[in-house]
């Protein structure tokens, strides 16, 4: 018998879970809150994850492979917007339990989109009503969970604080109920399934969302077109910041090349936390027109269908 099969129990369970809910409801810091590591981008904007991004959590007895999906949002009109709820759509099609996650207090029609794809596909789904923390009125509370479950078949309903990691070991405990027998599939050690030239490209696009104004990040991806480690042990990135208009790189580069400095600093220090290592970080701005709206650019910045 091999080490492996000694080490895991008949009845370890291991599947995927996905992280659903409209745009802004704090998927991204649920995921992170979950796993004890920051692999997916947040910002205060909605919208900020537009990439399927797994993140790994390996307790005893279970391996939980969380899903983080783009918000799910009812404007389409661009390739990308439509590109996103895709991905938000398709992960649902290829997990073993959902977590619907929603702010505390409110219920919209993006909220109701995501619970109708949700009951169609007819796996487990429980509610996660984010950010009770901040709740002002706790008196409403239960007359908004009433609300939501007298028509809505929620396997299970939880209140949490990603922000605050409350109640984060119950939901835990409902999901690892509902998944299947199975062995773990990553190691021990492993957080996610992106790579570090991925997870490069979205820090600095956090600082993009972070740091410019409401419209332009949406204007803004990242390509990684240099990333290896130097005779002194130094990893060196360099990354293109693609925009849409010629106006919109002025406004990145800012005054003196001022903005684009900030970008880099903040983003360079955010990956020397996550890769634990010394970065040197370059960046440029170049202009492609439109490629929100086009298919091909799309693809060729890493946005899956």
């Amino acid at each position: 018998m091999s080490d492996e099969s000694m080490a895991v129990a008949p009845d370890h369970r291991c599947g995927l879970v996905a992280l659903l809910g409209r745009p802004n409801v704090g998927k991204s810091t649920l995921l992170n809150a979950l796993i004890g590591f920051r692999v997916s981008i947040v910002s205060p904007k909605p919208q900020t994850t537009r990439h399927r991004i797994l993140g790994i959590a390996t307790r005893p007895g279970a391996q939980l492979l969380f899903v983080d999906t783009p918000g799910m949002h009812a404007s389409a009109k661009r390739a990308i917007n439509r590109q996103l709820n895709r991905a938000a759509r398709h992960a649902i099609e290829e997990v073993d339990v959902l977590v619907h996650v929603v702010e505390a207090g409110r219920w919209t029609d993006e909220d109701e989109q995501v619970w109708q794809a949700m009951k169609a596909s007819g796996k487990p789904a429980l509610l996660a009503i984010n950010k009770v923390d901040a709740m002002k009125d706790r008196e409403k509370l239960l007359p908004f969970i009433d609300s939501l479950t007298r028509e809505r078949a929620y396997a299970a309903v939880l209140l949490v604080s990603a922000r605050r990691r409350d109640g984060l070991d119950v939901l835990e405990r409902e999901i690892v109920a509902r998944l299947p027998l199975a062995p773990p599939v990553y190691g021990e050690d492993e957080i996610t399934d992106r790579s570090e030239r991925f997870l490069a490209a979205e820090l600095v696009r956090e600082q993009l969302m972070r740091q410019l104004g409401q419209e332009l990040p949406y204007s803004c991806t990242v390509e990684i077109e240099q990333f290896g480690v130097r005779e002194d042990g130094i990893t060196e990135i360099g990354a293109v910041v693609w925009v849409e208009r010629a106006g919109q790189k002025a406004i990145v580069i800012g005054a003196a090349g001022a903005r684009l400095k900030e970008v880099g600093t903040a983003a360079r220090l955010s990956m020397e936390r996550l890769f634990e290592r010394r970065i040197f970080l370059k960046l440029w701005v170049r202009v492609r027109e439109n490629w929100s709206d086009d298919e091909a650019a799309l693809k060729r910045f890493g946005y899956e269908g």
